[in-house]
């Protein structure tokens, strides 16, 4: 193991080890990913003793101008170095009251310490002792559920995800993430212990949402976590897209599996997560509309409008950021239906020249959604549909080059307007801002100052309102 341990760090704790005769080892994630050849920007050192002073004594070694961040209460230390963390904490074993993951913390042995591990691949440990340096300590067979792709934990998995619940999120991540098989025993305890989520924050169980969502194909964990009960819990607006309704022989599509394959999709082309959360959301509103229609089929008329405004709660609830990033996930769902009627060679320039205005510069990501949304089956359909989107594409471009339509602010400004008529604030203003803004947008007058400002004297003119002055075009 001594391959994994050549860096700086390591040598300079086990330095110190030596001269205090202390025990202190690497252990957890970085050792995991090490193991894997996966990179790691992140040390955690667990030693017998203060790891507050160990932290210290390291970061003095190493730096100049050592800045280390103590947590006292926690007895946990760590520091930054080339870019990576690296926190001390002493060994310590847990204990836990029912109604909270906040456990008792005592001293413990090494031992206690990996006994209180989530998962067998995260209780991996390697000794720093310049006797001992290098040795691999691997009491629960980590290495080789390492080698077979297990996720397993060290306990009995009843006290394992009871005692914290959020391991029951983390073994659905980590099963995502690294592609492995969550061992049956572990999914059935998590199946038994799902109400015990309820007693984590949700930021913290975002956090763990968001990661999942980060992978490279989400699916994989939102099904795991549906199959053992956790997403009608932790977010039950995704779970109500499940299932299929047959009436008179006819039935739609599971709109949860659709889904799923769209976010795959999407996922091939982009990691922006908040793109990817657009993906997931962009049928949400289909359960709130659905309707059988005699003679037609099923429906869900209005879908993307009902969907855009449930965004604002579904980020609350979930403690996600209440800022542009949730508008433009909502944004995207209210307008991811808008470039289908695009398709026809009869549509009008001004039904493009308002789907430009109204994407700005999130146009190509909304036909990124576009084309992640075709999930058929039939080789062929799929091929017309993207045929058909690259047709859209071609008439946006072709607008875009010849009315700078895309994040466009209208030429006339409420200022103009007040100044010409002499108006205070009333109405009228407005009325004559939109009339000039849908003007334009229908190609009645052309994008620029001297078409709207002639257009902007009409229409006060219908309003009863005179210049007061005249204005140099």
């Amino acid at each position: 193991m001594k391959e994994h341990l050549n860096n700086i760090i390591f040598k300079t704790i086990s330095q110190i080890l030596g001269e205090r005769d202390q025990q202190a080892f690497v252990i957890g994630g970085f050792v995991r990913d090490k193991l894997l050849g996966r990179p790691s920007k992140d040390i955690d050192i667990v030693t017998i003793g203060s790891g507050i002073e160990l932290a210290q004594e390291t970061a003095q070694r190493l730096m100049k101008s050592p800045k280390v961040t103590t947590y006292r209460n926690f007895g946990t230390a760590m520091f930054r170095y080339r870019g990576v963390d690296v926190e001390f904490v002493g060994a310590r074993k847990e204990s836990y009251n029912r109604n909270s993951r906040k456990p008792i913390v005592e001293d413990g042995s090494l031992e206690d310490d990996q006994c209180r591990r989530d998962f067998t691949i995260n209780a991996l440990a390697i000794d720093l002792h310049p006797e001992r340096f290098g040795q691999l300590i691997d009491p629960f067979n980590g290495l080789e559920d390492l080698k077979n792709g297990i996720i397993r934990t060290p306990l009995e998995p009843d006290t394992t995800y009871s005692d914290d619940p959020l391991r029951m999120l983390r073994a659905v991540r980590f099963a995502n993430q690294l592609d492995f098989h969550i061992v049956n025993e572990s999914l059935e305890a998590i199946t038994r212990n799902k109400e015990r989520i309820k007693i984590i924050s949700m930021e913290r169980v975002s956090e763990e949402f968001c990661k999942i969502m980060q992978t490279n194909r989400p699916s994989i964990g939102i099904k795991l976590l549906q199959k053992v009960g956790l997403l009608a819990i932790v977010f039950p607006q995704l779970e109500a897209l499940k299932g299929i309704e047959v009436v008179d022989g006819c039935k739609h599509k599971d709109n949860f599996y659709h889904t799923m394959e769209v976010l795959d999709n999407i996922c091939e082309h982009t990691e922006n997560l908040w793109l990817r959360w657009a993906a997931l959301l962009h049928d949400i509103g289909k359960p709130a509309t659905k309707k059988f229609v005699k003679g037609i089929g099923w429906t869900f008329h209005g879908h993307e409008y009902v969907g855009s405004k449930m965004i604002p709660n579904i980020f609350k609830n979930m403690k996600l950021p209440m800022n542009e990033k949730m508008k433009y996930v909502q944004k995207l769902v209210a307008l991811h239906m808008r470039p289908i009627v695009l398709v026809e060679d009869t549509v009008t320039d001004s039904a493009v020249r308002r789907l430009l205005f109204d994407a700005g510069d999130d146009i190509d990501d909304l036909m990124l959604l576009c084309d992640a949304d075709i999930t058929s089956k039939n080789p062929e359909k799929v091929s017309r549909y993207l045929d058909n989107y690259q047709l859209v594409r071609r008439k946006l471009v072709e607008v875009e080059e010849k009315d700078r339509i895309r994040n466009w602010q209208p030429p006339i400004s409420g200022e103009v307007i007040i100044e010409t008529f002499a108006l205070p604030p009333c109405p009228a203003i407005g009325n004559i801002k939109s009339s000039i803004k849908d003007a334009i947008l229908d190609g009645v007058i052309e994008n620029n100052f001297e078409s709207a400002f002639a257009f902007m004297l009409q229409k006060g003119k219908e309003l009863g309102l005179e210049p007061v002055k005249s204005q140099k075009l």
